[in-house]
């Protein structure tokens, strides 16, 4: 077992300890429903062939279809699988959306295939997964390393296998073809309005507040702009190569770092507006010191783990918001919470991108096509029920907000599983 499926497996069992529930429960919330291996093999350009493992694991459908992405990654493995597909089952039960658990993973780098060869491979997942996944079944998305140029051919694929066009099954797609607007910001602009709710219980507004992220992709970058947009002060940001950090503290505009790292190939460490650059009032760090500096919030949108019981004690923020799954370890999340730092969990703070993904399946079940200001706007709506609903219970049990979200999910997966007679 991994550490991470250890980990998230351990914080349920914490939940359920707070609940005195019995172990038929526990069975039931951390056995997936099914783990499904595969070999897929892929024509090469070379004329040769390869064979590509790939895993399609899921987790509790008591409330509706699985639900979760497909990775493309060279680290692929079935525990990793595992603990994401129980993660976006919790995630769904927390929104509550009805969808179970999904995820899937190829063991593949895909920036070693040509375009044709990941289109292939693409393909030949859908032929090997197709008895496992359908719009009422299982609904697949991209994760790491996929887009929405292979749901497409995910898509296109499996309704030549089925012989209708089923834009229901996969989603993540392009716009063009049945994707939902709003989808590339969603998990940021969720995390956004879940800041919002915890800024509002502290008294603050966001004027007031420095913001840092940690984690300059396609989720920090918008959680940074969006924020920006909102009026919080960006003063610090980071990728994988490096970071900036404001000394004054005024604030960047999350767009100007991001064209100087497109023009450069990386965060640099200075502050350019155009042509112009501060190389006296910003200095370079690197992503594990961005994590140090005194800010009132921090994003974090990185890998797992990156606070862990060698670094916490150098945090000193004041908010945390997990955007990225799994950010704190277990030690460390617990200093954190004798420290009294609130920390937004990721089971609720990054659940925007499933809710949306949500909306793109009911979009395309119902043959609709929603603007996106009604995307944002149902998004608004379930992310601040969640966050009240999380933040209430962990008054109510003198818990963190963890452990709130876990025990919130209980009784909607209790009463889906009694509904279908399946679990007790």
């Amino acid at each position: 077992m991994s550490d991470n499926l250890a980990k998230l497996l351990r914080d349920l069992e914490a939940a359920i300890k707070v609940l005195k529930l019995d172990d038929s429960v526990k069975q039931v919330l951390t056995t997936p429903s099914k783990v499904i291996t595969k070999n897929l093999e892929v024509a090469m350009d070379d004329g040769t062939m390869k064979e590509f493992e790939a895993y399609r694991v899921q987790f509790n459908n008591a409330r509706g279809p699985f639900k979760g992405g497909i990775r493309y990654h060279l680290e692929a493995n079935l525990d990793e699988v595992k603990t994401l597909a129980l993660l976006m089952a919790i995630k769904c039960a927390v929104v509550d959306i009805p969808m179970g658990g999904g995820k899937g993973g190829v063991k593949v780098d895909p920036k070693q295939l040509s375009l044709t060869e990941l289109e292939k491979l693409s393909r030949a997942w859908i032929r090997a997964f197709k008895d496992d996944i359908g719009p009422d079944k299982d609904v697949p998305a991209p994760d790491v390393y996929t887009n929405a140029q292979i749901m497409d051919w995910m898509v296109d694929e499996y309704s030549k296998l089925v012989g209708q066009k089923i834009p229901a099954v996969i989603t993540g797609k392009s716009v063009a073809n049945g994707g939902s607007l709003g989808r590339d910001t969603a998990t940021a602009q969720g995390g956004l309005f879940v800041l919002e709710q915890a800024v509002a219980k502290q008294g603050l507004t966001g004027q007031e507040l420095s913001l840092v992220v940690q984690g300059f992709g396609n989720a920090g970058y918008n959680m940074a702009k969006l924020a920006y947009q909102a009026g919080y002060k960006i003063i610090g940001l980071s990728d994988s190569k490096g970071g900036i950090y404001d000394l004054r503290l005024k604030g960047m505009n999350p767009d100007d770092v991001m064209e100087t790292k497109q023009l450069k190939g990386q965060i640099d460490s200075c502050y350019c507006q155009g042509s112009v650059c501060d190389c006296e009032n910003y200095k370079g760090v690197s992503s594990p010191e961005l994590l140090s500096i005194e800010t009132d919030i921090l994003v974090l949108a990185a890998l797992e783990n990156q606070i862990n019981p060698e670094n916490v004690g150098q945090v000193k923020a004041k908010i945390i918001v997990e955007l990225a799954n799994g950010g704190i370890d277990a030690m460390a999340y617990a200093e954190l919470r004798r420290r009294d730092i609130l920390v937004l969990p990721d089971v609720l703070a990054n659940a925007g991108g499933v809710t949306v993904s949500y909306f793109e399946w009911l979009q395309n079940k119902t043959n609709e096509s929603w603007s996106e200001d009604k995307v944002f706007k149902e998004l608004k709506e379930i992310m601040v029920k969640s966050f009240e609903q999380v933040w209430t219970i962990s008054q109510s049990y003198k818990v963190d907000l963890r452990q709130a979200a876990y025990i919130l999910i209980k009784p909607r997966l209790v009463a889906a599983c009694i509904m279908l007679f399946e679990c007790w």
